[in-house]
């Protein structure tokens, strides 16, 4: 097979700075589509979970699947990053370009997320591949050809999915970006002074108000509130929610990079080397042969945040007009890494 090739992401030396390109994208996200939106119960049978769909062409489901031929089209699954959702500005880039090739796009989202509360004990972790599994068996139940994406905690998710499943997993493909695929390591990285100052009430403040609002014992929320790391918010609420001994039991147990020498199907693998929330990232020696790296320079978290020339300005679908700032470099190169393995685009 022949070596995939993509455009190297090289943005002007005044916009290297790590921390300009994980804060500034979302001010340059394009408006969100129209997403058409399905509500079904998670693994457990406990909470309602969002699936948002852009569709690339209507299409119908008969109420029998049995007697309803599966839609052909390929369907885009994307996985969000913790506390992530259909409205977060990489799934709106990634909605538009998907759309562009023709094909189906959904953002499947994890319990608490997409703005429906978590019914049951259950919110979410970045190694519960047997809901991600789940998710797509639901989806494989009405679409034929299913790939998938992955970002931040849920790239860690589906990452780890494709190894542990390998030829079981239901999606064809996959791209995971800016995942933190050694948990221990990105914690670390966490703690520093600029990562716990600038991201870690960004991240964290929104989980702490879902985890109060939730059904939780007031030695819990005494607990809860005085937390101040993502790390601590893991050892008292996410790791014995979820079955896990420890924060430190968590981050070893649902850590992708041991998984993923057992991959069987096409995995891209994109992370920045300046990501300030990612501790170590696989090498070439970690993975299967069906395991593509792209390690970049810059990019920041999920960042990735391009100036273009006149003559290379995007249109901004926010407002028609083009801008000389644009997010599509990790739409662009997953779309041309599903091309790359098979997907075939109808490009409008």
């Amino acid at each position: 097979m022949t070596t995939f090739t993509y455009n190297p992401f090289k943005p002007p030396f005044w916009l290297t700075n790590p921390h300009l390109q994980s804060i500034l994208p979302k001010f340059f996200a394009p408006k969100a589509p129209t997403y058409r939106r399905e509500v079904e119960k998670d693994s457990l049978d406990e909470s309602d979970i969002a699936y948002d769909f852009y569709d690339a062409h209507p299409i119908e489901h008969s109420e029998n699947s049995e007697n309803c031929e599966l839609e052909q089209t390929p369907l885009i699954v994307l996985f969000h990053g913790m506390e992530g959702s259909s409205d977060s500005h990489y799934a709106r880039a990634l909605a538009y370009q998907m759309h562009a090739q023709g094909w189906h796009f959904v953002v499947a989202h994890f319990r608490s997320c997409g703005g429906i509360p978590a019914s049951g004990r259950v919110f979410y972790n970045a190694g519960d591949t047997g809901e991600v599994h789940y998710m797509l068996q639901n989806l494989s139940e009405k679409y034929a050809n299913i790939y998938a994406v992955g970002v931040s905690l849920g790239g860690n998710a589906l990452a780890k999915y494709m190894g542990e499943y390998g030829e079981k997993a239901l999606c064809k493909g996959a791209a995971v970006i800016s995942a933190p695929v050694d948990m221990s390591s990105a914690a670390l990285s966490m703690h520093s002074f600029l990562s716990h100052r600038i991201y870690t009430p960004y991240l964290l403040n929104p989980i702490i108000k879902k985890a109060l609002a939730n059904d939780i014992t007031q030695e819990e929320i005494d607990s809860i509130k005085a937390v101040n790391r993502i790390s601590d918010f893991d050892d008292i609420f996410t790791a014995p929610r979820h079955g896990y001994r420890s924060n430190n039991d968590y981050y070893h147990s649902a850590s992708a990079l041991p998984y993923l020498r057992d991959v069987k199907k096409p995995l891209l693998l994109i992370s920045a080397k300046d990501d300030p929330f990612l501790g170590f990232t696989a090498t070439a020696n970690d993975v299967s042969d069906c395991v593509t790296i792209i390690d970049t320079k810059h990019g920041g978290h999920i960042g990735y945040l391009r100036y273009r020339s006149d003559k290379g300005r995007a249109k901004n679908n926010t407002n028609g007009k083009s801008s000389k700032f644009d997010i599509n470099w990790i739409p662009e190169t997953v779309s041309a890494y599903f091309n790359w393995i098979g997907v075939e685009s109808h490009k409008k």
